[in-house]
């Protein structure tokens, strides 16, 4: 089970109908704090002037959205971003050739958006491993 865990209210059963309302906020969030988190957590959302509720559920949305400010890890993500971006136009060329047809215009664009849409996941993945196997080969 992680930290947080989405559910239901408490006595409320899942209805088939709740994800297919659009808008609806249907789902919890549960975690558990110490009190003095929880004195924290309170007193951030009284000074915010916002039920804890909204408060809560505003800090999340705005962490999940929020856009990386790490200087590195946006250059490697556009270094990423290249490399996925050239090795599949190379790709993409070489079978158009060998099929004997132009690589379509269409085909760039969306190897490009593909190469924007998964650029700072695939190094958040990338810049995780290598810090998994540094301090793996730390001890050795």
């Amino acid at each position: 089970m992680n930290a947080f865990q989405a559910t239901n209210p408490p006595g409320k059963r899942a209805s088939p109908n709740d994800d297919n309302k659009p808008g609806f906020r249907t789902k919890t969030i549960a975690t558990r704090l110490t009190p003095d988190e929880l004195a924290e957590v309170e007193s951030a959302a009284e000074q915010a002037g916002k039920p804890l509720s909204e408060w809560l559920r505003d800090t999340a949305l705005n962490a999940s959205r929020q856009r990386s400010s790490n200087s590195v890890e946006l250059l490697l993500a556009e270094v990423w971003a290249v490399r996925y971006a050239l090795l599949n136009l190379f790709h993409a060329g070489a079978q158009a050739t060998a099929e004997g047809r132009a690589l379509a215009p269409e085909s760039v664009i969306q190897i490009r958006d593909e190469a924007d849409a998964r650029k700072l996941t695939q190094v958040r993945k990338l810049i995780e491993n290598f810090a998994y196997f540094k301090e793996k080969n730390r001890g050795i």
